[in-house]
């Protein structure tokens, strides 16, 4: 369904000059820009110009240069697709970012409130004559979404174009903010898994042993080379990645990045000056397209993983001289950690759960003082992870989520938009870290107050997910998805449910949504070694929201008869809190796994809170992990911790 911009009075919309006297202020006047656009469509002959969300890496999170969408809408949310024409403009995007969408659009945009690749070209049909030719960048749509396009405009008489140089940066010019240029670094060897020399290796193993005997693999996912390479940058918020590609075939390695980053010691250590097979030979960014098409006029097989690999580079290879999966050997090896890794990914959570409950503390004695609102939470946690030893930053952008806000997923406050945080309210902090040794990603959800019947059961029974899933054995190679139903059970028990996936991977200093791991029908199947997170919620609309999300190791389960069995380690250390727990929903068996957590969360943050002086949090610690029973929170256990708590608001000791 479509509607013209909402900020306007719709009789006002046919008079858009007048229309925007009307608008917020909140508002991008995108008039000229558009004008400047629709010349560069005139000088191609296009009758439309897709403009998707995406970068040339299918990135997650993209670089302020490569919010096109962005910059010629005025809408900032992550997720939609524009297109242009010459007389019409629209945006496609779902019910997140609505609102902010009709804040942000001038009424040169009609917002649809559909998302995918049909309702777009459904309205192209209606907008452009046939004959029409449909502009896109090749670097900005991944194969699938191309094949989607292709497939849709078959038969209709309008024609999708690749046009390399994209159109909007020549609109935008010198005002598109400029290529990174900040060092590309080499990981020190005490935080990598094992050398970039032992990761080509096993790359290269995986390809003659590969049935299809591919030459080379092409590797396109930026988290790829910054993998393979051991290599960091800062070019993308929150990843610790740089523009780059990869070619590795038996014989050499080919780079293409920003060579001018390297240091001396950096080109070094990739053995740059020579041309043997262990050498890396550093070749310029933007000529990847042109190299490639190169080495595909010679007798080769290229590798490839078809999700990171855009139509760009995909419509120079003969598709006879293409070898495909879904995800390349870099990305498939790159998701089981080896024993290194392991311990290190370790490490990073018990130096995160610190930052974490230190913020929790601060909050125990500061919400009630009525000065905390949920944009100065989110700094403060982030500033407390960022005292943490090898810290490189949140992970993601911190979700600090009071009362009704909560009830949106993804909620993020702002400096200008943001709630107080309440004694009476549910809150919700879901956030992480990157640090140089691992990714953090934890989301808790606490009341300070007297949370109500249903809201104790609705947390007591995301818990129980979180639980049945943790403890769950299950034989391996199971698919994450056929496990799923394990967090939703005691939801689904009572007739409630969430909305958003169960889980996803997580990487060392990498993507703190790594894939291909997790729970979704398109992840690979579970495997000794690999890390997801667990993450069951329950909202309530208008009211609040729950989730309870830790990251856990996938391990041997031991089991009473010989069979390869695997179960879950949590390695997240922050406890639940105990106000919002019925413990008579609990079984004994759940019990015996908090109490049995919460002695793990003892053993490994209470030295760290101790070494470094940090007694306050270590009695909230010790209080937060005391056993529970069947019992524990009868009446007078009730007016024991709230005795405790009144004592810790006061700053005094127990």
């Amino acid at each position: 369904m479509a509607r013209a911009h909402g900020g306007c009075c719709p009789w006002l919309v046919l008079l858009c000059g007048t229309c925007n006297l009307y608008l917020p202020v909140t508002v991008v006047n995108t008039t000229v820009s558009l004008a400047a656009l629709r010349q560069q469509m005139q000088i191609q002959n296009l009758s439309a110009y897709i403009i998707p969300d995406t970068d040339a890496h299918m990135n997650e999170y993209i670089s302020q240069r490569d919010e096109r969408r962005a910059w010629i809408t005025g809408f900032t949310g992550s997720a939609g697709t524009a297109v242009v024409t010459m007389k019409k403009a629209a945006v496609w995007t779902d019910s997140r970012y609505w609102t902010q969408a009709e804040r942000q659009m001038d009424c040169n945009w009609e917002l649809h409130k559909e998302v995918g690749t049909t309702p777009i070209v459904t309205w192209l049909l209606t907008e452009i004559p046939a004959g029409g030719r449909v502009g896109f960048d090749p670097f900005l749509l991944s194969i699938d979404t191309w094949e989607s396009y292709d497939l849709a405009l078959q038969g209709s008489n309008r024609h999708l174009v690749s046009i390399i140089t994209n159109l909007v940066d020549l609109v935008w010019g010198s005002e598109r903010p400029p290529v990174p240029n900040q060092p590309i670094y080499a990981l020190q060897e005490a935080f990598t898994g094992s050398t970039w020399q032992e990761k080509v290796s096993g790359v290269r193993s995986q390809m003659q042993k590969h049935q299809k005997a591919p030459t080379a693999v092409l590797l396109s996912a930026l988290e790829e080379t910054a993998w393979l390479f051991n290599l960091r940058a800062s070019d993308i918020p929150y990843n610790p990645f740089f523009y780059s590609y990869a070619l590795l075939t038996d014989s050499s390695i080919r780079l293409f990045a920003n060579k001018s980053r390297f240091s001396s010691e950096t080109l070094t250590y990739l053995n740059s000056s020579c041309t043997g097979p262990m050498c890396v030979q550093i070749e310029d960014y933007s000529q990847v397209r042109d190299s490639i098409q190169a080495y595909a006029l010679g007798d080769v097989r290229i590798w490839i993983g078809t999700s990171y690999t855009t139509y760009g580079i995909y419509e120079v290879i003969p598709k006879e001289k293409l070898v495909t999966d879904t995800y390349s050997p870099v990305m498939m090896t790159k998701a089981v950690k080896n024993s290194k890794e392991q311990a290190l990914l370790k490490a990073s959570h018990v130096r995160d759960a610190v930052a974490v409950i230190r913020y929790l503390v601060w909050l125990e004695k500061n919400v009630p003082k009525g000065t905390v609102d949920e944009f100065s939470g989110a700094e403060l946690v982030d500033k407390f992870r960022g005292e943490e030893e090898f810290s490189s930053g949140p992970s993601f952008q911190t979700i600090s989520a009071s009362g009704l806000n909560a009830a949106l997923p993804h909620y993020s406050p702002t400096r200008e938009l943001n709630r107080k945080l309440s004694s009476d309210e549910m809150y919700l902090l879901d956030s992480g870290g990157q640090y140089w040794d691992g990714t953090t990603d934890i989301t808790r959800t606490v009341h300070w107050g007297t949370p109500s019947a249903f809201q104790k059961e609705a947390y007591t029974r995301v818990l129980i997910g979180n639980i049945d899933l943790s403890r769950l054995i299950f034989p391996a190679a199971t698919s994450g998805r056929m496990v799923e139903a394990f967090a939703r059970r005691a939801l689904w028990d009572v007739g409630l449910n969430y909305g958003h996936g169960t889980g996803h991977g997580i990487g060392n200093f990498l993507c703190v949504h790594e894939w291909p791991v997790g729970f979704q029908s398109n992840n690979i199947a579970m495997a000794k070694g690999m890390f997801t997170s667990i993450e069951p919620g329950y909202y309530k609309d208008g009211e609040f929201g729950i989730r309870l999300e830790d990251v856990a190791l996938v391990v041997e389960a031991k089991t009473k008869y010989p069979g390869s069995y695997l179960t879950f380690e949590v390695v997240s250390f922050v406890p639940y809190d105990r106000n919002l727990i019925d413990v008579s929903l609990l079984s004994p068996e759940h019990l015996q796994y908090l109490n049995r957590y919460y002695q793990t969360i003892r053993e490994k943050v209470g030295p760290e809170l101790q070494k470094r002086q940090l007694l306050e949090e270590f009695q909230w610690l010790q209080q937060h992990t005391e056993p529970l029973s069947a019992g524990a929170l009868d009446p007078a256990s009730w007016a024991s911790v709230l005795a405790v708590s009144t004592l810790a608001i006061l700053g005094w000791s127990v």
